[in-house]
C-alpha cells in the first residue's frame, strides 16, 4: 500500500478541519433564530451569534474595517501556506506543520464567512432563522461571522466587600466563539508552548 506524503496528510487535515467549522456554522444558522441559546450542560451553551469583527466578537473599525480585515486575513492565509511549503520542503518537525495548518484551517474558515456568507444566506434575525439563497444580507467581503461555543464556567457576581466592583455580575469565559477560533487559538498555543525553541533557531 502506498504511503501518503506528509503533505497530503496536512491538506486533508486542514480541509477537514475547515469542512467540520461550516458544517456546524451552517447548522447553526439555518436551525436557530439570532441570541438563541441551547444548554448542553451547566456550563456550555449552544449560543448564536454573528460578529462583524474579529475572533471572540471583538470588533474593528466599520465598514473599510471590515474590509481592511477581510483582505488581510486573504494575505494571512496566502503567506501561511507559503510558509508551511517552504517548511514542509526543509524538513520541518510535524508538530510545527500541524501547528501552522490549524491555524491556517481556522483562519480559512472565518474567512469563507465573510466573503461568501452575505451573499448566500438571508439574514438572521431574533425571530426567524436563515434560509440559503434566498437573497443575500451584504454584498461579497461584508459577512457575519457565526459564533456558537459559549462557556459560561463562572456565572456569579463579585462578593459585595470587593472594592469598585462588589455587588457586579462577574462571568467567565464571556466570549462566544467558533470551532475555527478553536483552531487558531490550539494552533498557536501548542506552538507557543512546545514548539518555541524551532522557531526560536529557525
Amino acid at each position: 500500500m502506498k504511503k501518503i506524503s506528509k503533505g497530503k496528510l496536512l491538506i486533508i487535515l486542514g480541509v477537514a478541519l475547515v469542512v467540520i467549522d461550516q458544517i456546524i456554522k451552517v447548522l447553526v444558522k439555518t436551525s436557530m433564530t439570532l441570541g438563541q441559546s441551547i444548554d448542553v450542560l451547566s456550563w456550555f451553551k449552544i449560543a448564536f451569534v454573528e460578529n462583524e469583527g474579529m475572533a471572540f466578537g471583538m470588533t474593528f473599525g466599520g465598514a473599510v474595517g471590515r474590509f481592511c480585515l477581510s483582505f488581510f486575513r486573504i494575505v494571512l492565509c496566502g503567506l501561511l501556506v507559503w510558509w508551511i511549503n517552504k517548511l514542509l520542503r526543509k524538513g520541518a518537525p510535524t508538530g510545527v506543520l500541524v501547528g501552522l495548518t490549524l491555524i491556517t484551517a481556522g483562519a480559512f474558515g472565518n474567512i469563507i464567512d465573510c466573503l461568501f456568507y452575505g451573499l448566500i444566506f438571508s439574514a438572521s434575525t431574533y425571530s426567524s432563522v436563515a434560509y440559503a439563497f434566498s437573497g443575500g444580507y451584504a454584498p461579497f467581503m461584508f459577512g457575519r461571522v457565526v459564533d456558537m461555543f459559549y462557556f459560561p464556567l463562572i456565572d456569579t457576581v463579585w462578593p459585595a466587600w470587593v472594592p469598585f466592583i462588589g455587588g457586579t455580575p462577574l462571568k467567565f469565559f464571556e466570549p462566544v466563539f467558533n470551532f475555527a477560533d478553536s483552531c487558531v487559538t490550539c494552533g498557536a498555543f501548542y506552538l507557543i508552548i512546545f514548539k518555541w525553541k524551532f522557531f526560536s533557531k529557525d
